[in-house]
Protein backbone atom coordinates (compact mmCIF):
# COMPACT_ATOMS: atom_id res chain seq x y z
CA UNK A 1 0.00 0.00 0.00
CA UNK A 2 1.58 3.25 -1.19
CA UNK A 3 0.36 5.22 1.82
CA UNK A 4 2.44 3.14 4.22
CA UNK A 5 5.49 2.00 2.27
CA UNK A 6 8.03 3.82 0.20
CA UNK A 7 8.43 2.27 -3.24
CA UNK A 8 12.02 1.16 -3.78
CA UNK A 9 14.11 -1.56 -5.41
CA UNK A 10 11.10 -2.93 -7.31
CA UNK A 11 12.74 -4.79 -10.22
CA UNK A 12 16.20 -5.84 -11.37
CA UNK A 13 16.09 -3.65 -14.51
CA UNK A 14 19.57 -2.79 -15.72
CA UNK A 15 20.84 0.80 -15.72
CA UNK A 16 22.24 2.02 -19.04
CA UNK A 17 24.98 4.70 -18.99
CA UNK A 18 23.72 8.00 -20.44
CA UNK A 19 25.52 9.92 -23.20
CA UNK A 20 24.81 13.19 -24.97
CA UNK A 21 22.25 15.83 -24.08
CA UNK A 22 20.43 13.92 -21.34
CA UNK A 23 23.75 13.35 -19.57
CA UNK A 24 24.42 17.10 -19.74
CA UNK A 25 20.94 17.86 -18.39
CA UNK A 26 21.36 15.40 -15.54
CA UNK A 27 24.79 16.85 -14.74
CA UNK A 28 23.17 20.29 -14.48
CA UNK A 29 20.03 19.27 -12.53
CA UNK A 30 21.21 16.29 -10.48
CA UNK A 31 24.85 16.90 -9.60
CA UNK A 32 26.89 13.95 -8.31
CA UNK A 33 28.59 15.79 -5.44
CA UNK A 34 30.30 12.75 -3.93
CA UNK A 35 32.39 12.11 -7.04
CA UNK A 36 34.75 14.15 -9.15
CA UNK A 37 33.09 15.32 -12.36
CA UNK A 38 34.94 13.00 -14.77
CA UNK A 39 34.30 9.87 -12.70
CA UNK A 40 30.68 10.85 -12.08
CA UNK A 41 29.94 11.38 -15.76
CA UNK A 42 31.73 8.23 -16.87
CA UNK A 43 30.34 5.83 -14.25
CA UNK A 44 27.18 7.69 -13.13
CA UNK A 45 27.00 6.07 -9.67
CA UNK A 46 24.40 8.45 -8.20
CA UNK A 47 22.03 8.18 -11.15
CA UNK A 48 22.54 4.41 -11.27
CA UNK A 49 21.66 4.09 -7.58
CA UNK A 50 18.64 6.38 -7.83
CA UNK A 51 17.30 4.49 -10.83
CA UNK A 52 17.77 1.10 -9.19
CA UNK A 53 16.19 2.34 -5.96
CA UNK A 54 13.28 4.40 -7.33
CA UNK A 55 13.11 4.31 -11.14
CA UNK A 56 12.58 0.56 -11.28
CA UNK A 57 9.29 1.03 -9.44
CA UNK A 58 7.72 2.72 -12.44
CA UNK A 59 9.57 0.89 -15.23
CA UNK A 60 6.25 -0.47 -16.52
CA UNK A 61 5.27 3.17 -17.21
CA UNK A 62 8.59 4.90 -17.95
CA UNK A 63 11.83 3.63 -19.43
CA UNK A 64 15.06 4.86 -17.85
CA UNK A 65 15.30 7.97 -20.02
CA UNK A 66 11.66 8.95 -19.44
CA UNK A 67 12.08 8.36 -15.69
CA UNK A 68 14.96 10.82 -15.45
CA UNK A 69 13.25 13.39 -17.68
CA UNK A 70 10.21 13.15 -15.38
CA UNK A 71 12.42 13.42 -12.27
CA UNK A 72 14.02 16.60 -13.61
CA UNK A 73 10.60 18.11 -14.42
CA UNK A 74 9.34 17.30 -10.92
CA UNK A 75 12.50 18.79 -9.37
CA UNK A 76 11.88 22.03 -11.26
CA UNK A 77 8.14 22.00 -10.49
CA UNK A 78 8.62 21.67 -6.73
CA UNK A 79 11.86 23.73 -6.50
CA UNK A 80 12.68 22.78 -2.92
CA UNK A 81 15.70 25.08 -2.58
CA UNK A 82 13.66 28.05 -3.79
CA UNK A 83 10.87 27.11 -1.40
CA UNK A 84 13.27 26.97 1.54
CA UNK A 85 14.68 30.39 0.56
CA UNK A 86 11.17 31.85 0.30
CA UNK A 87 10.54 30.71 3.87
CA UNK A 88 13.75 32.29 5.15
CA UNK A 89 15.64 29.01 5.37
CA UNK A 90 19.12 29.68 4.04
CA UNK A 91 22.38 27.70 4.14
CA UNK A 92 24.67 27.97 7.13
CA UNK A 93 22.06 28.24 9.87
CA UNK A 94 20.04 25.89 12.07
CA UNK A 95 16.29 25.48 11.85
CA UNK A 96 13.64 23.45 13.61
CA UNK A 97 12.32 20.27 12.07
CA UNK A 98 8.87 21.85 11.94
CA UNK A 99 10.01 24.97 10.05
CA UNK A 100 11.72 22.91 7.32
CA UNK A 101 8.87 20.38 7.16
CA UNK A 102 6.21 23.12 6.94
CA UNK A 103 8.08 25.03 4.22
CA UNK A 104 8.30 21.93 1.99
CA UNK A 105 4.69 21.02 2.66
CA UNK A 106 3.56 24.40 1.28
CA UNK A 107 4.49 23.20 -2.23
CA UNK A 108 3.83 19.46 -1.97
CA UNK A 109 0.70 19.62 0.23
CA UNK A 110 2.01 16.32 1.68
CA UNK A 111 4.49 15.33 4.39
CA UNK A 112 8.09 15.13 3.13
CA UNK A 113 10.65 12.75 4.60
CA UNK A 114 13.52 14.79 6.02
CA UNK A 115 16.74 12.86 6.55
CA UNK A 116 19.58 14.08 8.74
CA UNK A 117 23.09 12.92 9.54
CA UNK A 118 25.46 13.78 12.36
CA UNK A 119 28.75 14.74 10.64
CA UNK A 120 29.90 16.85 13.58
CA UNK A 121 29.27 15.48 17.07
CA UNK A 122 26.08 16.98 18.43
CA UNK A 123 25.03 18.65 15.15
CA UNK A 124 22.23 17.25 13.00
CA UNK A 125 22.62 18.24 9.36
CA UNK A 126 19.87 18.08 6.75
CA UNK A 127 21.05 15.47 4.26
CA UNK A 128 18.02 14.77 2.08
CA UNK A 129 14.45 15.89 1.48
CA UNK A 130 12.28 13.07 0.19
CA UNK A 131 9.01 13.60 -1.64
CA UNK A 132 7.02 10.42 -2.23
CA UNK A 133 5.21 10.02 -5.55
CA UNK A 134 2.83 7.41 -6.82
CA UNK A 135 4.37 5.20 -9.55
CA UNK A 136 2.54 7.11 -12.29
CA UNK A 137 3.66 10.44 -10.74
CA UNK A 138 0.14 11.84 -10.63
CA UNK A 139 1.06 13.54 -7.38
CA UNK A 140 2.86 13.24 -4.08
CA UNK A 141 1.58 11.39 -1.04
CA UNK A 142 2.58 11.58 2.64
CA UNK A 143 6.00 9.98 3.03
CA UNK A 144 6.78 7.51 5.78
CA UNK A 145 9.01 9.38 8.25
CA UNK A 146 12.60 8.27 8.84
CA UNK A 147 12.79 10.24 12.12
CA UNK A 148 16.53 10.87 11.71
CA UNK A 149 15.90 14.62 12.07
CA UNK A 150 13.82 14.30 15.23
CA UNK A 151 16.37 13.00 17.74
CA UNK A 152 16.26 14.24 21.33
CA UNK A 153 18.90 16.60 22.63
CA UNK A 154 19.56 18.54 19.41
CA UNK A 155 18.94 22.27 19.18
CA UNK A 156 18.13 22.44 15.50
CA UNK A 157 18.95 21.12 12.08
CA UNK A 158 21.87 22.62 10.19
CA UNK A 159 21.05 23.45 6.58
CA UNK A 160 24.14 23.73 4.37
Amino acid sequence: DKEKHRLQFCTSDKYEIFEGSIRSSLDHHWIQLRYDKEYGLEHQPLWHDQYKKHGTCCSNLYDQRAYFLLAMRLKDKFDLLGTLRTHGITPGRRYTFQSIHSAIKTVTQKDPDLKCVEHIKGVLELNEIGICFTPNADGPYDCPQSRSCQKRGYTGILFR
